[in-house]
């Protein structure tokens, strides 16, 4: 058997290591979710805690996990007698399942064999992950690169407690019920605001910048390499007494109360920072009170809200998707000072049977009982190297109405002084100091790429996608999952004389069924190139230009889109931001970005087809959409009719930028050179239609 790193070994992490505990206390706080940089042992951790779970009893041969003592009553392997005898029970540990990135719905959440179910009238079930995780621990590594509708479902099924399979008037309901945590690194896009708010509890992670921290870290998994039973046995002593606490504070927790007084104040706390709806009341009142049974308390303190509020808040505080998740302590503590002495606090009653237990490791982020062993991240019971990996941003509210570009610059010229981070050291061949700052974002037209494509799942462009709309049928590869009824019927009719056909029904045949074709919407890339050179800042035309280039990021982030950014003044291009499905970074790049010099018109499309180039390798089914936007003068060298040349064929858009009483069409000009819409600045925002007529 392979030794899994110990929870009590990993260094620092503390928040981490709460919310996880917290979550194993009491299944109703609703997951973790873990944002952090890589490297930050966020795998190593939860691996850790699922061996630190209670066992569980389930029934012999059950495919669902079914605890002997309540079994589900509508479970598909049943029905199952309760209280069934020692010989229809298995003891186990509680289950750990990865779900992977490329998991399919099938996969998640089970599925059923249609031509069995058809042409032999047998209601055969595959179970998924789901059910593999019931009971146990359900790990979701880059939850942001999910596609939202599996996301949706896994939420869903952690919420209810139970999966839902419908298919073909074939209905299945198994219980679901799991401790879920997700990893992500926000470099790579973040999760939906609707979807942030449905995990309980979310937490930062980082590297830690102590030297001693982190050669701690290196100590303990270079140790636990070289010996990793051994590393193991050293720390079975915190393992045994961390297991014996969460499993007595999971015991307590049924007799924990929550006074009114904390009520109101977990309410009020939710109140000032103006959170959406009342799940995070609700998380914050389950997270406070498991913070209690963890420390041993009967009944919900201040302390117990502190700390659920500072977990389960943050993420829930976005109001813009170019916003980072995050929590102002000062005000959370004035909120708490504030309302502390709402009715009072009772003198907090002992746990049933005696005080609290004194042995087992201290609240991690929280604080120690006055006696007990170490801390979680602590020094193991004798003295030598031991060592592990280690600790190593809701839709934007829109505007009532659209707004065009200079609306919205003159607007929003005071605010955007605000949001705009400063001047950011130029590149190579970017040599202006000029910055300017962009107002708010407005909602602009739909642009999409022409044809239909079969990349990732989005919301800009047609494409053959497993969800959608049904536009035909096709004999299935191998199994038939997406049923196209009419098409099988029709399929089999012309054959039921020669089947010698007795009753009312068709004979059906593994050979008639057909399969649904199926078109939605695709992500692309969007390529921004953008003109940052003098003639830009000298009309004072950047303000807007950055206006509606943020605008089209945030309607890149609708739309399920991963961007780049390409920048060229001076004498040079450059790639500000590599394709990324970071908008946010996009975003902060944008209101960073210098303007001044000469236009290097045909070197940013050189570089433009050089980035497009390199990413078809990487990602050949996301169709790009290029959006230049410029005035379309070129002031330094370089043939811009070739370099057009060069991004013939690629969906392009042209943002014309020119302005004032004489206009020279220049942009224009470049559009037809690219095969590509131009389309004014000032109108960018006025209509929403696809421009693919226009093409």
């Amino acid at each position: 058997m392979i030794a899994t790193y110990p929870f009590s070994a990993v260094v620092g992490l503390d928040d981490l290591k709460l919310a996880l505990i917290l979550n194993a206390v009491s299944p109703r706080v609703g997951g973790v979710l873990v944002r952090g940089e890589k490297g930050t042992a966020k795998s190593t951790i939860v691996r850790a805690l699922a061996a630190q779970l209670p066992v569980v009893d389930v029934v012999r041969g059950c495919r669902f996990a079914c605890d002997p003592a309540a079994p589900d009553p509508g479970c598909p392997d049943g029905p199952h007698a309760p209280d069934a005898p020692d010989t229809e029970r298995v003891r186990r540990a509680a289950s750990l399942v990865e779900l992977p990135v490329g998991a399919s719905e099938d996969r998640l959440v089970g599925s059923l064999d249609v031509e069995r179910a058809l042409t032999e009238g047998v209601k055969a079930f595959e179970p998924g992950l789901l059910a593999a995780a019931h009971r146990g621990v359900l790990y979701v590594d880059e939850v942001n690169l999910l596609h939202d509708h599996l996301v949706d479902l896994l939420l869903d099924a952690a919420a209810l407690g139970t999966c839902y399979v419908e298919r073909e008037s074939v209905s299945v309901r198994h219980a679901a019920r799991f401790l879920l945590v997700g990893t992500m690194n926000p470099e790579e896009g973040e999760l939906r605001p609707q979807l942030l708010d449905r995990f309980g509890l979310t937490v930062e992670v980082k590297a830690s910048r102590d030297p001693d921290e982190r050669a701690e870290v290196v100590r303990r998994r270079l140790a636990f390499e070289s010996s990793p039973a051994g590393f193991a046995e050293r720390w079975a002593g915190q393992e045994a007494e961390l297991a014996g606490r969460v499993a007595a504070a999971r015991e307590l927790l049924a007799s924990v109360r929550l006074p009114d007084a904390r009520l109101r104040q977990i309410a009020a706390v939710c109140a000032e920072f103006e959170v959406d709806g009342l799940r995070a009341d609700l998380v914050t009142a389950h997270a406070a009170m498991a913070h209690a049974a963890w420390h041993g308390r009967a009944s919900v303190e201040v302390e117990d809200v502190r700390a659920a509020a500072r977990l389960a808040l943050p993420h829930r505080r976005r109001r813009d998707p170019f916003d980072a998740p995050g929590l102002d302590e000062n005000t959370l503590e004035d909120v708490l000072e504030r309302t502390s002495g709402d009715g009072g606090d009772e003198p907090p009653p002992g746990p049933p049977g005696g005080a609290p237990p004194e042995s087992g490791p201290r609240d991690p982020g929280g604080t120690p009982p006055e006696s007990g062993p170490p801390d979680l991240g602590g020094t193991p019971p004798e003295s030598g190297p031991h060592g592990p990996e280690g600790p190593g941003e809701s839709t934007a509210r829109e505007p009532e109405r659209s707004r065009g570009p200079e609306e919205s610059a003159a607007r929003g010229s005071e605010e955007s002084a605000a949001r705009d981070p400063g001047s950011a050291a130029p590149g190579p061949g970017h040599s202006s100091r000029e910055t300017a700052g962009a107002a708010a974002p407005y909602r602009v037209r739909l642009l999409a790429v022409p044809g239909v494509g079969e990349g990732a799942a989005g919301r800009r462009s047609r494409a053959r996608t497993g969800r959608g709309r049904s536009t035909g049928s096709r004999l299935p590869e191998g199994r038939a999952r997406d049923l196209h009824v009419p098409a099988t019927l029709l399929a089999a009719a012309p054959h039921q004389a020669r089947r010698g056909r007795r009753s009312a029904g068709l004979l059906l045949r593994a050979g008639d069924l057909r399969e649904k074709i199926r078109e939605g919407k695709e992500g692309n890339l969007v390529l921004f190139v953008v003109d940052a050179s003098g003639s830009m800042a000298a009309r004072k035309r950047m303000t807007a230009v950055k206006t509606a280039v943020l605008s089209l990021l945030l309607d890149a982030y609708q739309r399920r889109d991963k961007v780049g950014l390409v920048t060229f003044r001076g004498d040079s291009a450059r790639l500000d931001l590599p394709p990324t499905s970071s908008v946010e970074a996009g975003a902060a790049r944008l209101r960073a970005l210098p303007t001044g010099g000469r236009t290097p018109l045909a070197a940013g499309l050189v570089k433009a087809a050089e980035v497009l180039r390199l990413e078809s390798m990487r990602d050949p089914a996301r169709r790009p959409l290029l959006v230049l936007v410029t005035d379309g003068r070129a002031t330094a060298g370089g043939d811009v009719e070739r370099a057009a040349g060069s991004l013939r064929g690629v969906a392009s858009v042209v943002v014309d930028c020119e302005s004032g009483p004489v206009r020279l069409g220049m942009a224009r000009r470049l559009a037809v050179l690219l095969g590509a819409p131009a389309v004014p600045l000032d109108d960018l925002g006025s209509v929403v239609r696809d421009h693919r007529k226009a093409v």
